[in-house]
């Protein structure tokens, strides 16, 4: 389908695609085994310039938004789940400072951060705290014109690979989500290290490390905002970024699909090409229907969002939850058109289907965003009511 695309948004998905094609595919293999960092591919996302995609003029970037941000990460999906959320994580531990950050804030690490000089990484999760962000115990108190930190932030996304880090730790407990305050943190900063680096079913070339803080002391002038402010800026956050991880569904389940058409064009059975089967066309047809509604829905919340609504957690919840919920269904097709040979790791839906899972399952559960879409409608009826 035709998405209106201006001339810009033409020339960004051609260079993410050709990115991905030349870049990404022909080492995504090595990079899973290995469980290696994409350091090749970032370095050239940072000299083409896309790490400032989203990021304002003023601040190095292009000036774009959340729909330029889903078409690249969908084009580098369509390669290597590992190697675009790599990428699309330097984003999201910008978004805070993006919303909230003081102009010194800005103007000393987007800049950064839009060059792809260093990248980001946002930190909320902690063992206790997934889906239950309130849960966090990680605090921070002021002594003097300083923070300091103490706590254990799990699963950080470029965790360790990362310079620049947003973090979120309770200031005041009895305020509850209320006492939550978000920080600057940058590696290197005394106190503050790194622990493991877990060994993950899928998205094996993306860093996920642990984030320990033992008395790490943070000045006054790296909060965020100012004091309580952490979980309105981390939920605003995620209203942004939640397409972005919808575009990584639409970006793999495509790539999935290609992949069985391909095969399926070539694979003989019965002295014929499975293609020719009903049952095989069938399935494509559904894969196929089902990646471009998923895609239709990501590029609308997209739009939505960057025409600056007061409230899009609705519909940034349903940009996430049905396109993952599609890229599992469409992977795990491509690995039965592709029957025994879809599961060995020659063929790219192996790790397709291992990446694709982890979509139904980061920045919120697709259980939780079914929470917040429900409670959203409920509320919008009870309003309309009255």
């Amino acid at each position: 389908m035709d998405y209106f695309l201006t001339d810009d948004q033409k020339h960004i998905q051609s260079l993410a695609r050709r990115i991905a094609e030349e870049k990404v595919v022909p080492i995504r293999a090595e990079l899973d085994e290995k469980e290696e960092f994409p350091w090749s591919v970032m370095k050239v996302c940072a000299d083409t310039g896309l790490f400032g995609v989203s990021i304002p003029p003023e601040f190095g970037g292009m000036g774009g938004g959340c729909f330029e941000n889903c078409i690249v990460v969908e084009e580098l999906s369509k390669a290597c789940l590992g190697v675009s959320v790599s990428y699309a994580a330097s984003l999201l531990g910008a978004y805070p400072i993006l919303i909230g950050g003081s102009d010194e804030q800005k103007k000393k690490y987007l800049k950064e951060i839009a060059s792809g000089k260093k990248l980001a990484a946002f930190a909320l999760t902690e063992a206790n705290a997934g889906s239950d962000a309130q849960g966090i115990r990680t605090e921070a108190k002021k002594v003097g014109d300083e923070y300091i930190l103490n706590g254990t932030k799990q699963w950080i996304t470029n965790g360790g690979e990362a310079e620049i880090y947003t973090v979120v730790a309770m200031t005041d407990r009895s305020r509850g989500g209320r006492g939550a305050t978000a920080f600057i943190v940058e590696n290197g900063t005394e106190g503050f290290s790194f622990g493991k680096k877990e060994k993950k079913l899928g998205i094996r070339a993306s860093a996920t490390r642990e984030l320990v803080f033992q008395d790490c002391k943070v000045p006054k002038e790296n909060v965020i905002g100012r004091e309580g402010m952490g979980f309105i800026f981390a939920m605003r956050t995620f209203d942004k970024t939640r397409p972005g991880i919808g575009a990584q569904a639409v970006g793999v389940a495509a790539g999935a699909l290609e992949a069985a058409i391909h095969y399926a064009r070539e694979r003989e059975q019965f002295d014929k090409k499975i293609a020719s089967f009903q049952a095989i066309q069938h399935m494509i047809a559904d894969m196929a229907t089902q990646v471009e509604a998923a895609r239709a829905l990501v590029y609308a919340v997209a739009r939505y969002i960057d025409s600056n609504p007061r409230d899009s957690s609705k519909v940034s919840a349903m940009s996430k939850v049905f396109p993952s919920d599609v890229a599992m269904k469409v992977v795990v097709d491509a690995v039965q058109i592709f029957g025994g040979y879809g599961y060995m790791k020659e063929y790219p839906v192996e790790k397709m289907m291992r990446d694709a899972k982890i979509l139904q399952i980061y920045e919120g559960t697709n259980q939780i965003q079914r929470n917040v879409i429900g409670l959203e409608l409920i509320k919008e009826a009870a309003s309309k009511k009255k």
